[in-house]
């Protein structure tokens, strides 16, 4: 009997069962058979058979790990051969702080860094900027010079460790400082390891902590891949990032499109800039986010890393096998945790992990449960690093590769998700590319109707929040939740007024004037501006100078 004969007889089968499952009352987590659907809003059928991936093809859909279209995962062995990193994101108050908290961390068995930088910090403000009062150290570490990278990293190993910075407009003020840090404790810049994130884009779409227009950031990013690929080859130059789009309100399908459509935004340009692709694109890596649908995401995952390799191997035309692997960070989504009944955040943050881990992560945060309330306490950040490293050594799911590879469902949703990421990434195309879509608002209004059919779908019962809109209990107010110095912004301003007048001020301005000149003419930034961070000026006095060549972005208000 053929293949065809078996489809028909299965597909008479389940029409005969079909008509059975239809007498009985459905299920209470959806009200009929018809209304069931994933967070992204895709139907899910009461049961799922061959019939639903028959048009599959094994090795030209799903492949070997390692191996086009890497839907199976970027690496033979996975996580045989290596667990994820475990990297918790974290940093707060004042950089003495947070490199107690970083060596606590890794002394947990933490396997890489996470640095959270405060907002001024992320705006290219120094901490005694008058618009940095109330807000220095509040969501991350404070930083505005070397002499606090100097603290912050004391008795961290630069050449043993990876870091990975949460850092966008300022990213390569940033970036300059690890190097110069290095260069100090005669560590070149070939032996360090990390990312920085790096992705302008979502900003201007979701997030917010953008300084310049598109066009010169556009340029920023390239000057750091055109210098990293010569003189950081192990570092990862950008982070493209879904995980800020997916807190904004986006749904699965609309992340993996909004995510890799920014990818091809970053791809042209550097390749119009003139650098070859395969010189900058082995280190390229992604941020997605790990939300509550379990199989979505998990379908979520692999739909991404086979349309990548698709895009850099149609679109690109680039060579190199490491070209094409989509590698990812994941974060599990602080947007589903909530103030009410925290400790249920707990099981919240292992399904979405769970998920991340079965969709192939090279790299993890895990959320503490205290974080709709507060930076989390040092005892909730040990649990979630434990929920990992769990997931890693005792429940076994690390023990085969794509486990849930061949499920008619998972393998239904990743085509389902890649069919609706692809028509999202045409249209993105028809508009010009995603730097015209934001421009024009599109991916702004996109994300807006579904973070507001969302917010329907919970105030209407329709979506079930645990702890929120079901199953609430009185509750008393948590104690001993974290709290930052509300006197930290004087502590910062007396610092870096010391700074200014113990450094060689001369040799600040002829730094400073160097970038300018650099951020006129065209040439690359990164050695001037590393240059300029040696000598101790500030991250505001960089970002300022490239201010007063670049202009800032503003945005249509309308958005």
């Amino acid at each position: 009997m053929d293949d065809k004969e078996n489809l028909e007889m299965l597909r008479a089968a389940k029409s005969k069962w079909r008509q059975c499952a239809d007498k009985v009352p459905p299920g209470k987590t959806c009200k009929t058979y018809a209304d069931c659907k994933t967070t992204s809003g895709i139907d899910v059928d009461l049961l799922y058979t061959p019939e639903d991936i028959a048009d599959m093809d094994y090795m030209r859909d799903l492949g070997f790990p390692g191996e086009y279209p890497y839907t199976r995962g970027y690496q033979a062995t996975m996580y045989r051969g290596r667990l994820w990193t475990m990297r918790q994101y974290a940093g707060f108050a004042t950089v003495e702080e947070s490199n107690r908290r970083y060596k606590y961390l890794l002394d947990q068995g933490q396997t890489g860094l996470s640095i959270a930088f405060d907002l001024p910090t992320q705006l290219g403000m120094d901490a005694d900027h008058p618009l940095s009062e109330g807000e220095v150290g509040k969501v991350g570490v404070s930083v505005s010079s070397l002499a606090d990278m100097e603290v912050l990293f004391d008795g961290i190993p630069l050449d043993h460790v990876s870091t990975s910075m949460t850092i966008n407009a300022p990213a390569a003020v940033l970036l300059a400082m690890y190097i110069a840090l290095a260069r100090r404790r005669g560590i070149g810049p070939g032996s360090l390891n990390g990312t920085i994130q790096n992705d302008i884009l979502k900003e201007y779409s979701a997030r917010g902590t953008y300084i310049y227009p598109p066009a010169p950031s556009m340029r920023i990013i390239n000057d750091i891949f055109a210098y990293c690929s010569k003189e950081v080859p192990n570092w990862n130059t950008i982070s493209i990032s879904g995980y800020h789009m997916r807190e904004a309100g986006c749904t699965a399908v609309q992340e993996v499109a909004f995510t890799l459509a920014d990818g091809i935004a970053y791809v042209e340009a550097a390749v119009k800039a003139g650098l070859d692709v395969d010189t900058f694109a082995t280190r390229l890596s992604f941020f997605f986010n790990a939300h509550n649908n379990l199989l979505e995401e998990v379908a979520k995952f692999r739909a991404a890393r086979r349309m990548w390799a698709k895009i850099m191997q149609d679109r690109f035309h680039a060579c190199n096998p490491k070209s094409l692997m989509l590698r990812f960070h994941t974060q599990t989504a602080g947007c589903t945790l909530t103030s009410q009944q925290p400790d249920n955040n707990v099981v919240r943050v292992t399904l979405q992990a769970l998920a991340a881990v079965l969709g192939g992560t090279q790299s993890l945060h895990t959320n503490s449960r205290d974080e709709a309330l507060s930076l989390p306490t040092e005892d909730s950040v040990r649990i979630a690093l434990r929920t990992q490293q769990i997931l890693g050594y005792e429940s076994g799911v690390a023990d085969t590769v794509d486990p849930l590879a061949g499920s008619y469902y998972v393998e239904t949703m990743t085509n389902r998700i890649e069919e609706a990421a692809w028509a999202y990434i045409a249209k993105i195309d028809e508009l010009g590319g995603a730097v015209k879509a934001v421009e024009k608002g599109y991916i702004q209004q996109e994300i807006q109707k579904s973070s507001y059919q969302y917010q329907l779908d919970v105030e209407s019962g329709a979506r079930v929040i645990v702890g929120v809109n079901k199953f609430q209990v009185r509750e008393e107010s948590v104690k001993n939740l974290m709290r930052i110095d509300s006197g930290l912004f004087e502590k910062r301003r007396r610092e870096l007024a010391g700074l200014r007048s113990r450094r060689d001020n001369a040799r600040v301005a002829a730094a400073l004037a160097d970038i300018q000149t650099a951020a006129t003419n065209g040439t690359n930034l990164m050695p001037p501006i590393i240059e300029a961070v040696d000598t101790y000026a500030t991250l505001g006095e960089v970002c300022d100078t490239l201010r007063s060549v670049f202009g800032e972005y503003r945005p249509d208000a309308s958005f």
